[in-house]
């Protein structure tokens, strides 16, 4: 939202006055000023009859036809009368005076100036009424523009304190330019908003607003020890009760104590001050728990992945051997009795092929736990592999496009392994789907990722939200943690689209450089194998 444009404050009044109709201006104010002098304790004592204070009657008193008459018989041009009365007008609105009850007594003023000029010169009293028409019109113009001004520039500040609100990224930058908005609202030389640490009250003096000239022991109350040898007078302002307690001091190069309608926005700013304070630093913590829990998520992943590959060995070096050694002594056992009773070798054979199961059962383990081929072919071999042992398993038609795939860092190879072994798993367990489409490509340094169904589909938001279903936020988590987005497109009926993008980080990328002959032998080098002569 732009800053209000406002119009300078004399142009409208002053288009009204020609220069003939400004100097009539000046002959009605040399014969009216012996009644506006007449007529000035009346008004002041009308105008404390009213209850209005000694300020607000200063003001009103500035800005009547009487006021004008006395500066113009002075020498003075009308423009500068305006000036006055836009500056005593900003001031009306600030001490929270309604325009209702400025027009009123200038109406009430007005009938007693033409009372008072009747009496003086009955016969021209009647010539100067357009005059004086005109210069109320210029007069109630004026005092227009002053409150149209005080009121755009404490909606401005409201306006930038949300909006501060909104773009900053800390409490100590909340703070900064939270203070900078209300400093240029009070139009003082400087300003802070401070906050105690931790449990501290506020020092004893600071519990009350207070106006503080810089002198005496009220130099003490300022928290910005420079302030006291640089300016005159400073506001200070505690924020409204809550935690944390805190306070709004202002400096200012002159005497300049508050008006009733700034003390008021202060105030309720203070409040939205300590509020957006109080939700900046719980953002904070937000954010801090959330950057544990992920980095404890991306610890718990990078623990599983090694627990699988401590399984992987464990399954092959251990019962993997062992079972070899089983089938091997019992194809011994059936060379060994050609004599044996059939029923004997039937059982012998049928123990074997119970072993043979068994070892590919623990091979297609193995597979799933840390696959081998990833790690000595790279993604592209693993995934063809994943998708023929996918097809023979569950004779599902997949066509898969891999298309400058590039070497992408490890830690995205097993990502995106793991998310394409989770999406097939979904498909056979739940699509019902009669083809499938995997593709996989790199595009601006970003992996980007599709797998689509033709199968039932479903409704996403109902999966994600149902309990005790973990695979899909578990995908949308692996990606998260790699900085990616991931996508789910499905309806009932319709099937179902995977879409992902992965960041390729710039430290990760791999060189330009073209390889060198040998595919994956190179590839095998590059681990850490060596070259013997």
């Amino acid at each position: 939202m732009p800053k209000p444009k406002t119009p300078p404050p004399l142009v409208g009044a002053l288009g009204l006055l020609d220069k003939p109709w400004q100097a009539r201006l000046r002959d009605f104010a040399r014969s009216a000023r012996p009644a506006c002098r007449r007529l000035e304790p009346c008004f002041r004592a009308l105008l404390r009859t009213r209850g209005f204070d000694p300020r607000q009657r200063k003001a009103l008193q500035a800005v009547t036809a009487g006021a004008a008459a006395a500066m113009l018989t002075e020498g003075a041009e009308i423009s500068t009368f305006l000036e006055e009365v836009d500056y005593h007008g900003r001031r009306l609105a600030k001490l929270g005076l309604p325009p209702r009850a400025v027009l009123e007594v200038l109406t009430r003023y007005n009938r007693l100036l033409e009372a008072a000029l009747r009496r003086q010169a009955p016969q021209e009293a009647a010539g100067w009424r357009p005059v004086r028409q005109q210069l109320d019109s210029c007069i109630a113009i004026t005092l227009n523009n002053a409150f149209y001004q005080v009121r755009a520039a404490e909606t401005q500040a409201f306006f930038e304190l949300g909006r501060v609100e909104l773009e900053s990224r800390t409490e100590a930058e909340l703070l900064e330019r939270s203070g900078e908005v209300l400093r240029r609202y009070c139009q003082a030389q400087a300003g802070s908003i401070w906050f105690a640490d931790g449990l501290l009250p506020l020092p004893r003096g600071l519990m009350r607003p207070r106006y503080l000239p810089v002198e005496g022991r009220s130099r003490e109350l300022l928290l910005e020890p420079a302030w006291r040898r640089q300016y005159r007078s400073a506001w200070s302002i505690p924020l409204p009760p809550g935690w944390p307690a805190g306070i709004m001091q202002f400096a200012f190069s002159k005497a300049y104590p508050w008006l009733p309608r700034e003390f008021q926005l202060l105030v309720a700013a203070g409040e939205h001050c300590r509020l957006a304070c109080e939700k900046a630093r719980l953002m904070e913590e937000l954010a801090a728990r959330e950057r544990q829990v992920r980095a404890l998520a991306g610890h718990m992943l990078q623990v599983e992945e090694a627990e699988r590959r401590r399984i992987s060995r464990e399954l092959h070096d251990e019962a993997g051997q062992l079972l070899l050694y089983v089938r091997l002594r019992l194809e011994k056992l059936e060379g060994r009795a050609p004599d044996s009773p059939p029923e004997l070798k039937a059982e012998l054979a049928a123990a074997r092929q119970l072993v043979e199961q068994t070892i590919v059962e623990i091979r297609r383990l193995l597979a799933d736990l840390s696959p081998a081929v990833l790690e000595q072919l790279g993604l592209a071999a693993a995934l063809r592999q994943m998708v023929s042992r996918f097809r023979r398993l569950h004779s599902i038609p997949v066509r898969l496009y891999l298309s400058r795939l590039g070497h992408p860092p490890p830690r995205i190879e097993t990502v995106v392994y793991r998310l394409l072994q989770e999406c097939l798993s979904n498909i056979a367990r739940h699509s019902a789907a009669r083809s499938v489409m995997v593709s996989l490509k790199t595009v601006d340094n970003t992996l980007q990722f599709h797998v689509r169904d033709d199968g039932v589909g479903f409704e996403v938001e109902e999966a994600l939200a149902k309990p005790g279903s973990f695979g899909l936020a578990g995908m949308r988590e692996r990606v998260a943690l790699l900085g990616g987005a991931c996508q789910l497109a499905s309806s009932p009926g319709r099937g179902t689209t995977v879409t992902i993008q992965l960041p390729i980080p710039a430290h990760e990328r791999p060189s330009r450089e073209p390889p060198a002959p040998g595919g994956p032998v190179r590839r095998a080098r590059a681990r850490g194998f060596q070259k013997r002569g």
